[in-house]
C-alpha cells in the first residue's frame, strides 16, 4: 500500500535525559509526521491519530544520531487507516574521545523502535475517496 519515509538528525534539543539520550516520545512524534504524510497522500487531509496498538523501544537514540523513520498504510477502512512504523538508526557517533565530531555510517541500520496504530480521516474530509 502507501509508504512514506523521513530521515533526520537528532539534536541536543531532542535529548531529554543524561548522556544526551533522546526521549522515546520524540520518535513517536516522528511516526506522527509520517502518518500525516501518508494520510495527505491517500485522502488529501491530515486526519487524526486515534491510537497505537503497540510500541516497542528496542535500542537507545542519542543526540547526533541520524534516524530513518518509515511508515506504511497496511489496511484501509471506511474512515480508519491501519499503519505500521519503524525507526532505524543509520548514522551514530563514533565514540572517539579525541575526536567528538567523528561519526559512523552504519553498514547495518539498527532498529530502534517499531509501532502500529490507527489513524482516522472522516469520510466528509476524504477528498480523494472516489479515486
Amino acid at each position: 500500500m502507501k509508504k512514506a519515509m523521513i530521515r533526520l538528525r537528532m539534536s541536543e534539543a531532542d535529548a531529554h535525559y543524561a548522556g544526551s539520550l533522546v526521549d522515546g516520545a520524540k520518535i513517536l512524534q516522528l511516526f506522527g509526521d509520517v502518518a500525516t504524510e501518508l494520510l495527505i497522500v491517500l485522502d488529501g487531509d491530515e486526519g487524526l491519530f486515534r491510537a497505537y496498538d503497540s510500541i516497542e523501544f528496542l535500542a537507545p537514540v542519542y543526540a547526533g544520531d541520524y534516524l530513518e523513520v518509515s511508515g506504511e498504510i497496511v489496511e484501509v477502512g471506511k474512515s480508519s487507516r491501519k499503519m505500521v512504523f519503524e525507526a532505524h538508526k543509520v548514522i551514530t557517533n563514533a565514540s572517539i574521545p579525541e575526536q567528538p565530531s567523528a561519526c559512523v555510517a552504519l553498514e547495518q541500520p539498527i532498529l530502534v523502535c517499531r509501532a502500529s496504530g490507527t489513524c482516522v480521516v472522516p469520510v466528509s474530509k476524504q477528498r480523494f475517496r472516489d479515486m
